[in-house]
């Protein structure tokens, strides 16, 4: 036996679980186009969120559905299902006593909180859609024009704000006439609103019971707004049924184990996002399981508040970026407590916004054998605000990262071919009727046969087994040529070139259309430069010159070329920028993505550096 078979062998076992059958039906056309779809059917889902509510509330009606720290001894404040239950239809009674036409939107300024989410299931109740706005474009933006943009779109006649006086720029940016304010914590002086808890004390009438029923599929549950990365955002329509349905499909390709510990989950994604609001909140709650609503971040700073929180919760499936577990592997490494509180129920770790690097995923089964003598699956999904929104997923016991799975029953995946890979698009129950005030927009959306046409591009793993699922191969529209005529995939080639250059950069822009190569603008990962440099006070402008820095990015990048046999792969130049991607400047979305193609508009300085002749000092020139 080979040392290379013998090491397979050796692996400690994965962490059990009953994943779905991988039954495909593979369709191949003339054209080239392949329909892919799983011959399993759906099965059956609730007519509604608000259901799973009731459910749970009658039930289990002292279990914790919601838990968040608050005060400021930041104990956690829970929440059962039969409080929540009483809360929410005393919302509801409130919203229905407005008398507001069927389907105006309730507008959520505010940040993940428990009373952000029992708004929602209220709003829901009364079928006014529940629009959760982005807190960055009331927070962070200056002129708040995609605020104003969006309440002009959606028109709410109701606005829930966390706090008052921390929204008070924002608010005052609108035109709120005829609109009643919501506020949680303390109102905005000089605006006139009614407090959430006597709008929670609202008397409950037979009302409240009638308006539920009247839900049906097709009852828009939310706005779900996009990030706007090709212009202003647009507001997606978000049914009952597709909602319901996507936690199905969720649900349906992982099982829970009905006799392992109950759901539950630690998780700071925002819910304005739907890979938060919908793709971790709704299974949790179809579930009847517990949410920590984890206040951290995975940022300088923020991250201890997520440390303190996983020493207090196991969660039994546990989601973040992967900059989120290269901050964890690094806590977990130093503090076994730490380590048994994580591992002790998890069944599954779950990544997106980007690849996964290699090492970090050996790092973090190393720390999960050390700790329970098994492995635990990286799992991932993919989709769209569009989809409600995972339609793919890597569901089954995979050791490789960077797919993104294969279709969930319900859903049908189209590939068309696009040179060297395909374009993806989508057909099935989870996918939206369009957008929201924008008909224009929606006619787009879709193809001749009813795909939604999402902009994503794949290639299979082995065109000759499809089984083994499909990788991630960027956005059709942000690819280019050289020069020299050659294709660059910018999608795989950003995600190959940080996790080559892992810790050192967080994100990038690849460079180089209509020119002779490749090149790297990247933004520094702060924290783990801070690290290198020995310094935690260091600058983004400290790290971004210091030599050690440089050399651990020049290390990695050169790694990466090596390891290339095209120039469509190869980076020959990279800088590291110092100024944070904007929102406003349309760089960075509300989601956290960077927009490729804004951000070389407005860094159109810094790339004709980057391609000088003569590069200067901050130019580093890779073999």
């Amino acid at each position: 036996m080979s040392g290379n078979a013998a090491a397979v062998l050796t692996k400690p076992a994965f962490r059990k679980i009953e994943w779905l059958a991988r039954d495909i039906a593979v369709e191949r056309r003339p054209d080239g186009v392949i329909i892919l779809k799983s011959r399993i059917p759906l099965q059956p889902y609730e007519k509604h969120i608000p259901a799973s509510l009731a459910k749970w509330a009658t039930e289990a009606p002292s279990r914790i559905w919601l838990a968040q720290r608050t005060g400021a001894d930041r104990q956690w404040r829970k929440v059962s299902y039969g409080e929540a239950r009483q809360i929410v239809d005393g919302l509801t009674q409130g919203l229905l006593d407005l008398k507001l036409e069927p389907g105006s939107p309730v507008a959520i300024l505010s940040g993940n909180s428990i009373e952000h989410a029992l708004m929602t299931q209220a709003a829901m109740q009364a079928r006014l859609p529940a629009a959760p706005v982005s807190p960055a474009y009331s927070l962070m933006s200056q002129d708040h024009l995609k605020l104003k943009y969006l309440f002009d779109l959606i028109k709410p006649r109701v606005v829930m704000v966390q706090d008052g006086p921390v929204f008070e720029k924002a608010l005052k940016a609108l035109d709120l006439k005829g609109v009643t304010v919501v506020h949680v914590v303390r109102p905005c002086e000089g605006i006139e609103s009614v407090s959430f808890a006597d709008l929670a004390a609202t008397p409950v009438t037979k009302e409240v019971e009638q308006s539920v029923a009247a839900i049906t599929p097709d009852t828009v549950g939310k706005l779900l707004f996009t990030s706007g990365s090709t212009g202003m955002p647009k507001a997606v329509i978000n049914t009952q049924e597709m909602m319901c349905a996507n936690a199905a499909m969720m649900m349906q390709v992982r099982p829970r184990d009905p006799n392992g510990p109950i759901a539950t989950m630690l998780d700071w994604m925002p819910w304005n996002h739907t890979m938060g609001g919908n793709a971790a909140f709704h299974p949790i709650l179809v579930d009847g399981g517990t949410l920590y609503i984890d206040d951290g971040r995975p940022i300088p700073g923020q991250f201890d508040e997520t440390l303190r929180n996983l020493h207090d919760v196991s969660p039994t499936y546990y989601a973040n970026v992967p900059a989120g577990y290269a901050a964890l592997a690094a806590a977990m490494e130093k503090d076994d407590a730490l380590c048994r509180s994580f591992f002790r129920n998890l069944t599954v770790m779950a990544y997106g916004g980007a690849r996964l690097p290699d090492d970090l995923y050996d790092r973090m089964q190393a720390l999960a054998v050390r700790t329970t003598g098994e492995r635990i699956v990286f799992y991932t999904g993919w989709g769209s605000t569009e989809t409600a929104p995972t339609s793919t997923g890597t569901y089954w016991d995979t050791e490789r990262v960077g797919l993104i799975g294969l279709p969930f029953p319900g859903v049908e995946l189209k590939m068309v071919p696009c040179g060297s890979k395909y374009e993806l698009r989508l057909r099935g129950v989870n996918v939206t009727p369009g957008y929201f005030g924008q008909p224009e927009l929606t006619s787009k959306m879709f193809d001749e046969e009813g795909f939604y046409c999402i902009g994503d591009a794949g290639v299979f793993v082995d065109p000759a087994d499809p089984l083994q699922g499909i990788i991630f191969a960027g956005r059709v529209v942000e690819d280019f040529k050289l020069t020299t005529g050659t294709f660059v995939h910018v999608g795989s080639l950003r995600t190959d070139a940080i996790a080559a250059a892992t810790p050192v950069v967080h994100d990038a822009l690849v460079a180089g259309q209509d020119l002779a190569f490749v090149g790297l603008l990247a933004w520094p990962n702060l924290h783990a430069c801070r690290q290198i440099v020995g310094n935690p006070d260091a600058t983004f402008e400290d790290v971004a010159k210091h030599p050690d820095v440089i050399a651990c990015l020049k290390r990695g990048l050169e790694a990466h070329n090596a390891s290339c046999t095209g120039s469509s792969m190869r980076i020959a130049r990279a800088m590291l920028m110092v100024e944070p991607p904007s929102i406003d400047g349309n760089e960075l979305t509300d989601k956290g993505y960077i927009n490729q193609r804004a951000g070389l508009e407005r860094r159109a300085a810094l790339v004709e550096k980057l391609y000088a002749d003569r590069p200067g000092e901050d130019v580093i020139v890779l073999n």
